[in-house]
């Protein structure tokens, strides 16, 4: 009789040592891969903070007229490139021109009533001087009647002088007294009247009169509502956004075109709430613009952080205080200033998008700044040259009916 035979497989004590060591090798690899991560996040990862959120901005100028028109010509298009000082766009001056010459015309007759107010100061001294004269000549005649009505009186009780000869003494002597008395007022009256006159003109010249000053003051409110009606570029840069037409009546303040400063950009990097802790004014950053791509780095710094997040600021606040509320992550925008020299290299344009890479290894800066700004942000000296020719009119016209040259 046979033994049955034992049909199970072979069972091996080892298990599969192909499969055992390829798992092994994946585990040490995840742990390789996972030791290698855990060192870059902490060597280098850590030490930046980035993000896609970042659009460039700028100065956007407006060009707004300070008075009212209708628009005449216009001097630049989109895209057209402008200097500072610049003509933009041209208002009707008619009715500026007529305002000018109206406040010239009242200027210069100002100017010769006021010098009539300081030549009279002498006519009046002169008035005094004659009605002092007047007083002694009544004196002169008081003396001589007075000697005359006595020598009568000493003579009537003779007889030798007739009554109404003697009354005709005293008329005279009346009649000087009266004179004295006429003089004596003429001379307070003239001296009254110089004194009034010394009033409106003593302690200033022709030039500094308030009479005249109101009156030039008139000329370069004229002169400079003249003037605007031709509209200069504030800054250099490129015209953007004109949206104002040939014959078109403008009021005053109404925009009529922009003009960006390509020199003048920034970017606005917008980080999460929990990547602000280690972001301080004044650590660099690197950022790459979606025009050119990673080929082109720029180099900016930290120059301030926003005050409030988005939302805050939006057209329409988020009310959490209501219904059923859901917790999203709020960001800040982080201002970036950008490399002048870049810039010109490689041109930006307002809202394009940049990513944005803090390095912030330095947190030796400050999260906010403490110290007022010691100089002005932007400034122009287009208008300056506006005042400066009011100034030179007025002077014209004050030096001509004066009489100088």
């Amino acid at each position: 009789m046979t033994e049955p035979q034992n049909l199970a497989p072979p069972r091996h004590a080892a298990g599969n040592p192909a499969r055992k060591k390829a798992l092994s090798a994946i585990a040490g690899v995840v742990v390789i891969a996972g030791l290698g991560w855990a060192a870059y996040d902490w060597l280098v990862a850590s030490h930046f903070e980035s993000t896609d959120n970042a659009y460039v901005q700028g100065n956007v100028v407006q060009i707004t007229p300070q008075i009212g028109g209708t628009v005449v010509a216009i001097l630049a298009d989109d895209t057209d490139w402008v200097k500072a000082g610049q003509a933009l766009v041209k208002l009707d001056p008619a009715d500026a021109t007529l305002a000018l010459d109206q406040a010239k015309a009242s200027l210069a007759q100002t100017v010769r009533q006021v010098r009539t107010l300081y030549a009279n100061n002498a006519s009046l001294q002169a008035q005094i001087s004659l009605r002092e004269s007047d007083v002694v000549k009544a004196q002169t005649e008081i003396a001589r009647a007075t000697d005359d009505l006595n020598r009568r009186q000493s003579l009537a009780g003779e007889g030798a002088v007739s009554r109404e000869e003697l009354n005709h003494s005293q008329t005279q002597l009346a009649n000087a007294k009266s004179a004295m008395a006429s003089a004596l007022a003429g001379v307070a009256t003239a001296r009254q009247q110089l004194a009034s006159n010394q009033v409106m003109t003593e302690g200033v010249s022709v030039e500094q009169h308030p009479s005249v000053q109101v009156a030039a003051a008139k000329v370069r409110e004229a002169w400079l509502a003249k003037e605007r009606a031709v509209l200069p570029s504030p800054v250099d840069g490129f015209v953007a956004r004109r949206s104002v037409q040939l014959g078109q009546r403008v009021a005053a303040g109404t925009p009529l075109m922009s003009v960006i400063a390509p020199q003048q950009l920034w970017v606005d990097a917008n980080f999460k709430e929990v990547q602000l802790r280690h972001i301080r004014i004044g650590q660099s950053v690197e950022l790459t613009a979606d025009l050119y791509g990673k080929k082109v780095a720029y180099k900016g710094v930290v120059s301030g952080l926003g005050m409030g997040t988005g939302a805050a600021f939006a057209l329409l606040p988020a009310q959490n205080a209501t219904g059923n509320w859901i917790k999203v992550v709020q960001r800040v925008p982080v201002r970036v200033a950008l490399d002048a020299g870049e810039l010109a290299k490689n041109p930006l344009r307002v809202g394009l998008s940049m990513i944005a890479t803090v390095d912030v290894t330095r947190q030796d800066g400050k999260m906010l700044a403490d110290a007022p700004r010691d100089a002005a942000l932007v400034q122009t000296a287009v208008y300056e040259a506006l005042e400066r020719g009011a100034t030179q009119e007025v002077q014209k016209i004050v030096a001509a009916n004066l009489g100088h040259s």
